[in-house]
């Protein structure tokens, strides 16, 4: 039995149709198909079922998906268990919107120059989502806001930017006091369910501001664009560029620096790929941080 055919399972299974898995995997629809029958004909029984354009697994493909993920997670941490050259194989590494935009790219383009052989399969998320796929071990680490509580034993963590909070406002309103603003005007809010929303609602509560609320969003770049429409002003970690393009935007900072939105990896010290993951900290940090270049002294 191919772990290919038992990969493109679960693609399917997971995207819920043949086209989605096909992007996934880099695939035609048609290869899905084959690889789905092949797998269907040695295993016996149908493991999907078709309803128009959504594909669902049957109680079979239910009954086996568990296994099936769990053996191609074995398999991946074979490569990197026995690797004693430079790092190969898989690194499933979950990634905040902000970072997927604005830092991961950057490392990305570094990784693939220094070290070709770790294949990075990226799970977008929110820090909260992704800080229990790294508990649960369905990811190798992951790019978050740092958690507002202290992190089990079982973690580490690496700091990798510090995002202070700014008064967003549109470019054409008056200046002002940032406090004043905040109290006065229509408030768009970092929603609260999140990390960095409970970091903006802390400094509010601080600050002793309650600001008339309109709207609550968990995307970023989403209140910057509201702000731009003048539809209110916001309270917002300073995120790493790329911001929207087209707004005219000014940033307020607020006299209080020690409110600031943390980013960094967070990973499981016990993970099988461990090396991987070591070895995309290290690259982060040559790409994030680069040395600095000492000018030559001149002779006098």
């Amino acid at each position: 039995m191919e772990t290919r055919f038992l990969e493109t399972f679960v693609a399917v299974a997971e995207k819920g149709s043949f086209a989605e898995a096909a992007r996934r995997l880099d695939l035609t629809p048609a290869a899905i198909a084959q690889r789905i029958r092949a797998l269907e004909s040695e295993i016996g029984v149908p493991l999907l079922s078709r309803s128009g354009r959504t594909v669902s697994p049957t109680e079979a493909g239910v009954a086996i998906l568990g296994q099936t993920r769990l053996l191609l997670k074995q398999v991946r941490d074979l490569g990197s268990i026995a690797t004693s050259g430079q790092p190969t194989g898989e690194l499933r590494l979950g990634a905040i919107s902000s970072a997927l935009s604005g830092l991961l790219p950057t490392v990305l383009k570094v990784l693939l120059q220094r070290l070709p052989g770790i294949d990075v399969y990226i799970l977008p998320g929110t820090s909260e989502d992704l800080y229990r796929k790294v508990l649960d071990g369905d990811i190798d680490a992951a790019i978050i806001t740092q958690p507002p509580f202290a992190l089990p034993k079982t973690c580490d963590w690496q700091l990798v930017r510090e995002e202070p909070l700014v008064v967003l406002v549109a470019a054409s309103a008056s200046p002002r006091d940032a406090h004043a603003i905040l109290a006065s005007e229509p408030f768009i809010r970092y929603e609260r369910t999140r990390w960095g929303g409970r970091l903006v609602d802390g400094y509010l509560r601080r600050a002793g501001i309650r600001p008339r609320d309109r709207y609550e969003l968990h995307a970023l770049d989403a209140i910057a664009v509201l702000v731009d429409r003048g539809l209110g002003v916001s309270l917002v970690p300073d995120w790493a560029p790329p911001w929207p393009e087209g707004l005219s935007l000014r940033k307020l900072p607020i006299a209080d620096r020690t409110f600031a939105r943390r980013i960094g990896i967070l990973w499981a010290r016990s993970s099988p790929r461990l090396r991987l993951v070591q070895s995309f900290i290290k690259e982060a940090s040559v790409a994030l941080f680069p040395p600095r270049k000492v000018a030559p002294r001149h002779k006098r």
